[in-house]
């Protein structure tokens, strides 16, 4: 059973914003830390706060293939959503690598999947739901550098013609980009979408940040 308190907050949301929180730490000394996630309304209003959760080896020396727990908690701690990544190598030309996320909601109540589809110009995912049945597409750009401008994901239907919404990495400023890996998402999906698909959205979110802009500077 979907958490009663995020139907409440998915059902008439059509956008989230999800805004990584700066590590002086990380900035400072180039290390890995363990990323953290402040998820908003359309109203810039915290709803939501996600920790991840992994070891130092993890972070430091396979950050952007590193396996990950992300804790979704809302504004009184009670854990909401678990966003489970095991690890995989990386690599758009080998098929037994692609990558794979489980989103639950209420935690031990699977929500769906992100699944990588193999393509060797695009980055291309499928949204499945609890029961591993496809739902919709994300199709990224050929290039993902984002010089000076937002990179845009779209999310497609299953044929893939229609487009109708998009997860946006917002380009942050030269400085921002240059000496922090923080990010800012933005996610736009229609108000009727399955709630739970919305909970799998967020979980897309995060593993594309991790594939395409941990340890990129937006052209840079």
């Amino acid at each position: 059973m979907f958490s009663f308190f995020c139907f409440c907050f998915f059902k008439q949301l059509d956008r989230i914003i999800i805004h990584q929180q700066v590590e002086l730490l990380e900035a400072l000394l180039g290390t890995e830390t363990c990323s953290k996630y402040e998820i908003k309304n359309h109203l810039g209003q915290r709803v939501y706060f996600a920790v991840e959760e992994n070891g130092c080896f993890d972070r430091n020396f396979c950050s952007p293939i590193r396996s990950f727990t992300i804790r979704i908690a809302d504004n009184t701690g009670r854990e909401v959503i678990t966003v489970n990544r095991p690890l995989r190598c990386n690599s758009c030309w080998f098929p037994c690598f692609l990558q794979e996320l489980e989103v639950q909601s209420p935690p031990g109540t699977i929500a769906g999947y992100v699944v990588q589809n193999w393509d060797p110009f695009l980055p291309k995912f499928t949204i499945q739901n609890e029961s591993k049945e496809d739902v919709l597409k994300i199709i990224g750009p050929y290039a993902t550098c984002g010089c000076f401008e937002d990179v845009d994901f779209e999310v497609k239907a299953l044929n893939e013609m229609s487009t109708i919404g998009k997860i946006s990495k917002y380009w942050s400023g030269f400085v921002n980009n240059v000496f922090t890996n923080t990010a800012n998402f933005g996610i736009q999906v229609p108000v009727d979408l399955d709630v739970r698909i919305k909970a799998v959205m967020i979980g897309a979110c995060f593993l594309i940040d991790l594939m395409f802009f941990e340890n990129s500077f937006d052209g840079f």
